[in-house]
């Protein structure tokens, strides 16, 4: 449908004032919406911190009236607010953060879709959203209390976030300084995956020949040739934001490198590497971290310096361990905010990049 058939957002906070009453009434407010100085039995919504929650379209309901969408600007606020203020919680369980961000983005992506938008303007928002999404995402780290479904659910947004993304991109009636970067996060997060592979190959030239790109395209070959020196040594000179989407491959990644080293190197008899250089090779976060993946997947140690690789002992159970990444990710905000990364920044400073990833 036409821009033009479309309404134009006047809500001029986060949430309509309507649905905030609404959900006070019905008591369902977030611990993150509440007043501080309200009454522990009588929850009262803030203003200046309730976030409109997503609510699914119902078939043969009317749109919503511009008084309950939020323009643009109020929209990109808002994820400014969700990054800077909820992200950052330190009272709050990561899993929890994730959960409240991904809905409030999701409902920020249907507001946007139910308005008549610039494509500029759409893609501004549209790229705060996802990358706050893949952040908080990223930050769940292996001790969130989260199952699988809800892991899932939230693979299931950040996915729908560079659909949204792209089409944007895709309608072509505008510029769009940060697709470069936001085309390599898709290529990243769906590491390994021949379609997103052969989508971004469709691009034009000139948009692939972008360093974020490029760069990203680097690490996609690195991947699939099983160069592991290679592929670590780009992962360690990421941005923070291509870090944050590479993420959730970085286990599947260590786990085909020992595997290959195991092929290579076990004997009847057991040939020894030190751990130090596992996680050199591999930029784990330190030696117990390399310990644990060793025995994870069958690996003796000898001593506390050493692995043995024994014929027939390396095993694969379950998905691979889970890493907190600080060396591969969380070192490289260096200092920023996320605010700072997510609504500014094209690519991270201060990290070091490969010259020409050929």
């Amino acid at each position: 449908m036409p821009s033009c058939q479309l309404p134009m957002g006047t809500c001029p906070d986060m949430c309509p004032a309507a649905e905030r009453a609404r959900r006070e009434r019905e008591r369902r407010l977030h611990r993150f919406e509440v007043a501080p100085d309200c009454r522990a039995d009588w929850p009262r919504a803030d203003p200046q911190r309730t976030v409109k929650e997503y609510c699914r379209p119902a078939a043969g309901k009317p749109r919503p009236p511009p008084s309950e969408l939020r323009p643009p600007s109020v929209l990109l606020a808002t994820v400014r607010y969700l990054a800077s203020e909820v992200a950052e919680s330190a009272d709050a369980s990561r899993a929890e953060v994730a959960s409240f961000v991904a809905d409030r983005l999701r409902a920020v992506r249907l507001d946007l879709a139910l308005q008549g938008v610039g494509d500029a303007e759409a893609a501004a928002v549209l790229e705060a959203a996802l990358a706050t999404l893949l952040a908080v995402v990223a930050r769940l780290g292996p001790d969130a209390a989260y199952g699988p479904s809800d892991l899932v659910l939230l693979q299931t947004q950040v996915q729908e976030g560079f659909g949204s993304l792209r089409r944007c991109y895709a309608r072509g009636m505008a510029p769009h300084p940060r697709q470069a970067a936001f085309q390599g996060l898709f290529l990243l997060y769906n590491l390994g995956s021949l379609e997103a592979l052969h989508e971004v190959l469709q691009l034009p030239a000139t948009l692939r020949a972008c360093p974020p790109l490029r760069t990203a395209l680097a690490v996609v070959a690195a991947f699939r040739e099983g160069n592991t020196a290679r592929l670590f040594r780009l992962l360690r000179t990421l941005p923070y934001l291509p870090s944050c989407a590479v993420q959730c491959h970085v286990g599947r990644a260590r786990r085909g490198a020992l595997a290959r080293l195991d092929r290579a190197l076990s004997t009847s008899k057991g040939q020894t590497l030190p751990l130090s250089f596992i996680v050199y090779l591999l930029a784990l976060d330190g030696p117990n971290e390399a310990r644990d993946l060793c025995q994870a997947h069958g690996l003796p140690l000898d001593g506390e310096e050493r692995v043995v690789f024994l014929r027939g002992r390396y095993t694969e159970e379950g998905p691979p361990p889970a890493s907190s990444c600080n060396v591969l990710v969380g070192s490289k905000l260096r200092g920023r905010t996320l605010e700072e990364v997510v609504m500014a920044e094209e690519e991270d400073e201060g990290v070091d990049r490969p010259r020409s990833p050929v």
